[in-house]
């Protein structure tokens, strides 16, 4: 699965008192004089309509460093694998798995340095006001653009509204600091039965609030999300674009992840059966993230298959 955390946990962390940690992190960052910058335009910039595009453009192409995780905890380890994606032609990266031993700052100057952006990051929701100002500091510190939840699970509906109250109250602040606050879905919001005919991801699009969280889909989870509930499998990009289209949220980012035709697995990009043409041409975003939890050979390898493939995709 994509970069996540322990869900168990942050639904016991959940339980913080809303309007106490909305107060204590809008006062916080008041006090360092982050304001809101340009959401109205990012919003605007994303549609469910024709694109018009006929290209990914090459500047909204990132990855996810989950993808490369082996390659930054061995050999060649952090600094050179982030050079290399650099080296590759990659302008931003999604950030996962912390810092690496440096603080915010240092990693700005680092990325700063090899010409490559941390537009996004991976973060679980907070447990307090404390961790929520550091969770935003660090990210404006970093000059990220976005701000994803990467993982829940749960079987109780309830517990998907709490943390669907407790994202809008983190997506409030995230705001009042010109950040964009996103959820990303793996299949299982498709696939589990809360009762009463409502799955996870009705629950979450009911409640999240859309002039405040947008949403991260992940292509390859949406497709198998469909297949493996059944109402995707004769047509799995349909599905995908009807996740898109039907969502109050806006649909900003993409991880863009290919899938084996005969296992089901996750592939590198090109190599498995999505149609991510037939996608991108009813719905564009402003990230488009390359992503293979299983490399097919390598790391390094995975990364410049998937940049190339999104720099020659035509649609």
């Amino acid at each position: 699965m994509c970069y996540g955390y322990d869900g168990t946990a942050a639904l016991r962390q959940s339980v913080v008192d809303r309007r106490s940690l909305l107060r204590g992190s809008l006062a916080a960052l008041a006090g360092v004089g982050l304001a809101s910058s340009g959401l109205g335009a990012v919003a605007a910039s994303a549609t469910t309509n024709t694109t018009g595009r006929t290209q990914v453009p090459p500047g909204l192409i990132s990855i996810q460093l989950w993808t490369v995780r082996d390659a930054l905890w061995g050999a060649p380890g952090y600094d050179a694998t982030l050079t290399h994606l650099a080296r590759l032609g990659y302008p931003r990266v999604e950030l996962a798995l912390g810092y690496f031993g440096r603080s915010a700052a240092q990693l700005r100057q680092f990325l700063d340095g090899i010409g490559i952006r941390g537009s996004s990051s991976h973060d679980g929701i907070a447990g307090s006001a404390a961790e929520l100002e550091q969770k935003i500091q660090n990210a404006v510190t970093l000059g990220q653009q976005f701000m994803v939840v990467p993982y829940l699970y749960s079987e109780r509906a309830d517990d998907w509204k709490r943390w669907a109250e407790q994202m809008n109250t983190e997506a409030a602040a995230a705001r009042a600091a010109g950040l964009r606050y996103g959820y990303h879905n793996h299949a299982h919001e498709f696939t589990i039965d809360l009762g009463g005919g409502k799955r996870p991801w009705d629950v979450l699009t009911a409640e999240l609030d859309p002039n405040l969280v947008h949403l991260e889909v992940d292509i390859y989870w949406a497709v198998t999300g469909g297949i493996n509930s059944g109402d995707g499998v004769a047509d799995p990009e349909g599905f995908t674009l009807d996740v898109i289209r039907s969502a109050p949220q806006r649909v900003l980012q993409f991880h863009v992840k290919d899938r084996d035709a005969s296992t089901g697995d996750m592939a590198d990009l090109g190599t498995g059966m999505i149609d991510f043409a037939r996608i991108f041409r009813e719905h564009s975003v402003l990230e488009y993230i390359v992503e293979n939890d299983t490399p097919d050979v390598t790391p390094q390898r995975t990364a410049e298959v998937g940049y190339r493939y999104l720099r020659k995709l035509r649609f």
